[in-house]
Parts: C-alpha cells; sequence; structure tokens
C-alpha cells in the first residue's frame, strides 16, 4: 500500500492544531514556534503532492478510498487534478506568512477590560483551518467535501468574533460588539448555504446512488444516469447557491468586508485568499463535472452577477475610508473575475480563472499583511489617519505599493497574466461581457492609486513621526510574497502546464470548445 501522501498533508495541521492548543497557557511563544513548524512541515508535503502530480497522466491523481458510512455509501475518497493541485500549494505557502505576520496578534493586551482568548487557540484555530481547507480540495466524496465545508465555519467563526483587529477606534465593549457581528454574520450567511447544499447533496444520493464524484462522473458518461431537466437545474442551484456565499458573488457579499474589517489583518488573508477559494474551486469541480446541462443553463444569469461583482466591488472600493474594507470590496471585484472566467467556458477563461485564484490569493496576502503592519503601528483602519509614510518608513511604503500594482494587475505582475486570460476567453464567446469587466481595471487603477497617494505621500502627519519601518520578521513575511509576484509575472508557465490539463477536462465536461477567431491566423 502506498503512503497516503494526500492524507498525511491535511492531517499534519491538524495535528499540530491539537498539539498547539494543549501547550501549557504560560509557554505561548513555544506554541508560536510549534505552530510555525508544523505549518512548514505542511508545506514540505504539499511540495511532495506537486512533484509526484503529472500534469499530463490521470485526472484524479494520488487517489485514495476507504469504506467510512458503508450503510449510506458514503467513502473517504481522496484524489487530485491540476486545479487542486496548486490550490492545495498555495494554502501551504501562505498559511507559514499567516502565523509569522500575526506573531502578536492574540498576545494578552496590558491595561485593558478585553479577555483575548488564550495565544495557543488562535495558531491552533488557523491550523485547524489550514487543514480543513487542504482536504476540501482533496475530496472526491460529495458528502465528505460537504463536512468539511460546513466544519471550517467553526473555527473561523472564533478567529473572527474572538481574536478580531484591536485597531479599534471605540471602546473595548464596542469592538467585541463589532466583531460578535462580523462573527455572526459570516457563520449565519455561510450556514444557510450549507443548509440549502445539505438539501442539494441529499437529493444527488436519491438520483444517483452515490457520493463519489468519479462514480457519478462515470455513470453519466456511459448513459446509466441519465437526470431530468428540473431535477438537475435545481441541484445545480442547491450546490451553487452555497458556493456563491463562500466565493463571495454578488448579491450573497455582504458578510464580506464585515469579518474582514474585524478580523486581524492575518486571519483576513485566510478568509479570502484561503477559505473563500474553496466556493471558486467547488464551482469547477463539482457545478461543471456534476450538472454540465444546468451550468450551460444557468450561464448567462452567473455572467451577469459576476459583472455586477466586478463593477460594484470596485465602485465601492473607491469610495472606502478603511484600509481593510477597501481591501475586502477589492475581493468581491476580484472574486466576480474569477467566477466571469469559469462560466465563460473556454479554455482561457477557465486557466485564468485558476490561475487567479493563486495569484490574488498571493497579491491579497502581499497588500493585506503589509496594510495590517501598517496599521498596528499606527493603531488605525481609517485611511485619513494617514499620510507621509514614504518618508518616514520607504520599505514599508514600497511594498505596499507592490502590493497594490499587484492588485490592479499591472503588467509584469503575476495577476495581470491570470486577468488578461480572463478576459481573452470572455472576449472569444461573450465580448459584450469583457467590455463591461474591463471597467473594473480602470476602477482598480483609481482605488489602488488614490489608496496609495492618500496613505504614503504628501506631509508628515504628527502620528506617524517616528513610524518605525518594516522589521526582521515583517521583511520575512513580505519579500518572498513579493518575489512569487514577480516570478509568476514573468514565468506562469509551471502553474499553467499544471493547470491546463485539468481544464481540458472540464471542458470536456460540459461538452464546450474554444470558439473559432473569426479570422484565421495567416499561414
Amino acid at each position: 500500500m502506498s503512503f497516503p501522501l494526500l492524507t498525511a498533508t491535511a492531517a499534519l495541521p491538524a495535528i499540530g492544531a491539537i498539539a498547539t492548543a494543549a501547550v501549557p497557557a504560560a509557554r505561548r511563544t513555544t506554541a508560536k514556534w510549534m505552530a510555525l513548524g508544523f505549518s512548514l512541515a505542511t508545506f514540505v508535503l504539499a511540495a511532495l503532492v506537486v512533484v509526484r502530480f503529472e500534469p499530463g497522466g490521470d485526472r484524479y491523481q494520488l487517489t485514495e478510498s476507504r469504506s467510512w458510512i458503508a450503510d449510506f455509501g458514503v467513502r473517504y475518497e481522496l484524489g487530485v487534478d491540476g486545479i487542486g493541485v496548486v490550490l492545495i500549494a498555495l494554502t501551504a505557502l501562505l498559511v507559514p506568512f499567516v502565523i509569522l505576520a500575526g506573531w502578536h496578534d492574540a498576545d494578552p493586551l496590558e491595561n485593558s477590560s478585553s479577555r483575548w482568548r488564550p495565544t495557543q487557540g488562535f495558531f491552533a484555530l488557523i491550523l485547524m483551518v489550514e487543514a480543513m481547507v487542504i482536504l476540501s480540495f482533496e475530496a472526491t466524496d460529495v458528502f465528505l467535501f460537504y463536512i468539511l465545508f460546513e466544519a471550517m465555519l467553526i473555527p473561523m467563526y472564533f478567529l473572527i468574533g474572538g481574536f478580531g483587529d484591536r485597531a479599534h477606534s471605540g471602546s473595548d465593549a464596542a469592538a467585541a460588539t463589532q466583531r460578535s457581528y462580523a462573527a455572526v454574520k459570516f457563520l449565519l450567511y455561510n450556514l444557510v448555504g450549507g443548509l440549502i447544499m445539505l438539501a442539494a447533496v441529499i437529493g444527488l444520493y436519491v438520483v444517483a446512488g452515490s457520493f463519489s464524484l468519479s462514480e457519478i462522473a462515470a455513470a453519466r458518461a456511459s448513459g446509466e444516469l441519465e437526470m431530468a431537466t428540473n431535477t438537475e437545474r435545481l441541484l445545480f442551484l442547491g450546490f451553487f447557491f452555497a458556493f456563491a456565499i463562500k466565493a463571495p458573488l454578488w448579491p450573497l457579499h455582504t458578510w464580506l468586508p464585515n469579518a474582514m474589517g474585524e478580523a486581524t489583518a492575518p486571519v483576513a488573508v485566510l478568509i479570502t485568499a484561503v477559505v473563500d477559494k474553496v466556493g471558486t474551486f467547488a464551482m469547477l469541480r463539482f457545478c461543471l463535472q456534476l450538472f454540465p446541462e444546468a451550468s450551460k443553463w444557468a450561464t448567462p444569469v452567473i455572467i451577469v452577477l459576476a459583472l455586477i461583482s466586478i463593477v460594484y466591488g470596485a465602485l465601492l472600493a473607491v469610495g472606502q475610508r478603511d484600509i481593510k474594507r477597501l481591501v475586502a470590496y477589492a475581493s468581491i471585484s476580484h472574486f466576480g473575475f474569477i467566477i466571469l472566467g469559469i462560466f465563460a467556458m473556454t479554455s482561457q477563461g477557465q486557466s485564468g480563472a485558476t490561475l487567479y485564484m493563486v495569484n490574488h490569493g498571493i497579491s491579497t496576502a502581499a497588500l493585506m499583511l503589509v496594510a495590517g503592519f501598517l496599521i498596528t503601528r499606527r493603531g488605525s483602519r481609517l485611511i485619513a489617519d494617514y499620510g507621509g509614510v514614504q518618508k518616514v518608513a520607504p520599505v514599508l511604503a514600497g511594498t505596499f505599493l507592490i502590493g497594490g500594482l499587484a492588485t490592479l494587475s499591472l503588467p509584469g505582475l503575476s495577476p495581470f497574466v491570470s486577468e488578461f486570460l480572463v478576459l481573452v476567453g470572455t472576449f472569444a464567446r461573450y465580448p459584450v461581457a469583457g467590455i463591461i469587466a474591463t471597467s473594473g481595471i480602470v476602477l482598480a487603477a483609481l482605488y489602488v492609486l488614490v489608496l496609495y497617494q492618500r496613505t504614503m505621500t504628501g506631509p508628515v502627519k504628527a502620528e506617524i513621526q517616528g513610524m518605525p519601518d518594516l522589521r526582521v520578521r515583517e521583511l520575512v513575511v513580505v519579500t518572498p510574497l513579493i518575489a512569487l509576484l514577480l516570478f509568476f509575472g514573468v514565468f506562469p508557465k509551471p502553474l499553467t502546464d499544471i493547470v491546463n490539463p485539468a481544464v481540458e477536462h472540464t471542458m470536456s465536461d460540459v461538452e464546450k470548445k474554444d470558439p473559432r477567431p473569426e479570422v484565421e491566423a495567416a499561414k
């Protein structure tokens, strides 16, 4: 029996979470180093998954299958395709930086009436989220995926509500109220989506007689399983609704600005760069593969919703006064691009959407973590409280600028490649939608450059005088992220080589081919 690499990759951070939580309360530093060690070890295993994956091989590789709840046909089935592989790598890459960036975020406060949960709990919850997200990218049993999809809400709820942002202008009681509101809103939205998805999961089992993704796909391909049109559409809507909340897609997005605004910067990165990717990933793996006809039926409406997300999110980002909420609305706009690429039903669009998931994770992590370092120094999230930072902390300002330029998809940085592919794929089939989507690029340049101008340039405000530049720990967090933005910006081939074969399978599922260009290239 071969080594269960996929199980080990997900189990290691779960074991780390338990071990970190068990560290005595007086040994906070030990708990931090333990959590960091487990996250780095997880990254090593994730790297092994990437190395052992063969892009030209079977669709699902490194597979594992064991009976779990035999009476109900539930199996513990794992397998990864190219899309799952790159997202596992992204998750394992970002979590060590999240831990390093949040090194002091859960330390006890002095002279405060707030009662913060133990530091160990903060890092244990981060590792538990990592374990569940990685396993969700690996699950090929629909019921197993559903369990993970819902279970990750619990640690995220406590990370938002119990360890919120300390840079709050009001009293401790007001801050606690805002954190609780954001955490409850996050939980309720996602629970409602999960309950609707549960009904769809049960309906799928009634129709297909199995939870196994591979068995259902094989039965559909052979003609043994034929879903009635209305049944398939209802099941698709049940799955898609839950994924659209997680994504988040307009108008189901309103929980995200609250959650990211009240969470610490590292937890905000965990939300939008890691957890939310489960929603867009599931659209590719489950919606398109299980319900191809319903996916094509719903495409026009989904494209309209994606375009609204792009423009609406960007417009609200332009008008924001809070740095973290600005990044949250920018992320809503970016997720609109991802969903647009998925449902453009072209290979360029879906390859671009998958790359967008990876590149958005890296660029948002870079921008949000540097913003977190800035907010920690000043103690305020309001843009108006800053000015002239580049004169007193030039390295901080420079890294903030690079993160911002990546967010607006500047050529030479990795998000440009993915956004370009999404737009090319969209123009090929829906030219009007492609034209509307390009407005998001213009608006992104506006909100990023205005944010930089108002916070980093101009006269140095009195409260900014003496602000320290980035420290060694903070440079260790930011430098690799910027290096990746530059590397994949000029050489995306390592990612596209893994992703493209998986996209071909997805295009085959929905029986779509790329439109032929109207003008043939000269021979």
